[in-house]
């Protein structure tokens, strides 16, 4: 193997930590930046995500009008209400929760499926999960690329699509799937935030691996 596609041991290792401690984050510092070259080098890792039938589903909107990030909060707010009357018995719980940080992060970006291009090549049978799948896969590049830029990335997903769709003038066919907020934080989590607020807790590997067919008793 040439030395161009080649990882050492230590350049493994840092890869395999960066996904270790990729967070989805919440708590922002007010008030900062995020450098134009920074923005550019985590975009650009996130254009070289996978896609099925390198169909490429994935768009952002910058939200630079403070006007509008105020709208795009509101929305947020309804849904986290909403959710909350959901739950029931945890809403108190759930109410005590950050959920989001759009507030205080440094960059709001708008994630958006396009209107479907018509790829059939992988994903004839799955038109519309494989074009979710890809966007998912661009959005993990980003995530780790801000990691690895010392940075938060959280992806927030309490709205209503076609409410939000309609505040940023999305095309017929397309659908905004989160709302990533990007910036500096004073620390990460030792532990994903969920797990720290005793919401729910990761499940153990060996629980989700099954071999040759599904097994209620390893993977129910």
């Amino acid at each position: 193997m040439d030395a161009q596609h080649h990882f050492d041991e230590a350049q493994r290792d840092d890869i395999y930590r960066v996904i270790a401690l990729r967070r989805d984050t919440r708590h922002f510092k007010p008030g900062q930046l995020v450098s134009e070259e920074q923005l550019q080098r985590m975009l650009q890792a996130m254009h070289q995500a996978p896609s099925v039938g390198l169909m490429q589903p994935w768009r952002l909107l910058r939200i630079r009008d403070a006007a509008l990030r105020v709208q795009i909060t509101s929305l947020v707010e309804a849904e986290r209400q909403a959710t909350a009357k959901a739950l029931g018995g945890r809403s108190d719980e759930f109410l005590r929760l950050k959920v989001e940080g759009l507030r205080e992060c440094a960059e709001l970006l708008a994630l958006v499926l396009p209107p479907d291009d018509g790829t059939i090549f992988g994903r004839r049978s799955m038109p519309r999960e494989m074009a979710i799948a890809s966007l998912g896969c661009a959005v993990q590049n980003l995530w780790l690329a801000a990691r690895a830029e010392n940075l938060g990335l959280g992806w927030v997903s309490m709205f209503e699509p076609q409410a939000l769709g309609a505040l940023l003038r999305v095309p017929e066919g397309a659908q905004p799937l989160g709302l990533l907020c990007l910036g500096p934080v004073d620390s990460f989590y030792d532990a994903p935030m969920l797990e720290l607020e005793h919401w729910r807790q990761r499940r153990p590997l060996d629980e989700l691996l099954m071999t040759d067919s599904w097994s209620e008793q390893d993977g129910n």
